[in-house]
C-alpha cells in the first residue's frame, strides 16, 4: 500500500462550517457518497455509491479518531491487508491566507494512486459545488 496526501485550500476561516461536512453522515452524504449512514454508537459509517436502479457499491468505515475541528480518521472494512492503512480528513489553517486547508490522507496500491487522487479531486469539486467551500 502506498500513502497519498493531498492538500486542498478552502474558502473559509471557520472550522464550524467545514466540520459538519466532514464528520457527520449528513455532511458526508452531500459530497462524498450518495448515501452515508452512521451506526447508533457512532463507531462506523456505511457509504453507498450509486442509485437503487443502477449498480451500487457499499463500504463500511470504522471511525478510529475524531477530534472536533481538527480531523476525522477512518479505516475501510476491506483494508485488513495493511493495518496501517486509513483515510483521514484534517483541517489546518493556511499560514499565507488564514483560510483553512483540507488535508486528505488515503492509501491505495501503487497502481491505483492516480485513480485515487482523481476520486478525491472529484469529491472536492462536489464539496465546493454544494457548499461554496
Amino acid at each position: 500500500m502506498k500513502k497519498l496526501t493531498i492538500e486542498y485550500p478552502l474558502n473559509t476561516k471557520s472550522p464550524n462550517i467545514v466540520w459538519g461536512m466532514i464528520s457527520t453522515a449528513e455532511g458526508l452524504q452531500k459530497w462524498l457518497a450518495d448515501i452515508v449512514v452512521a451506526d447508533a454508537n457512532g463507531e462506523t459509517m456505511t457509504f453507498t455509491w450509486g442509485h437503487p436502479w443502477t449498480e451500487r457499491d457499499t463500504k463500511t468505515s470504522q471511525i478510529l479518531e475524531c477530534n472536533k475541528f481538527s480531523h476525522i480518521r477512518m479505516k475501510w472494512d476491506y483494508q485488513e491487508v495493511d493495518p496501517q492503512a486509513f483515510w483521514e480528513i484534517r483541517l489546518e489553517p493556511s499560514e499565507l491566507t488564514g483560510h483553512l486547508n483540507m488535508l486528505i490522507t488515503d492509501y491505495a496500491d501503487a497502481d491505483d494512486i492516480e485513480d485515487l487522487r482523481g476520486i478525491w479531486d472529484d469529491n472536492l469539486d462536489r464539496l465546493h459545488r454544494v457548499s461554496g467551500l
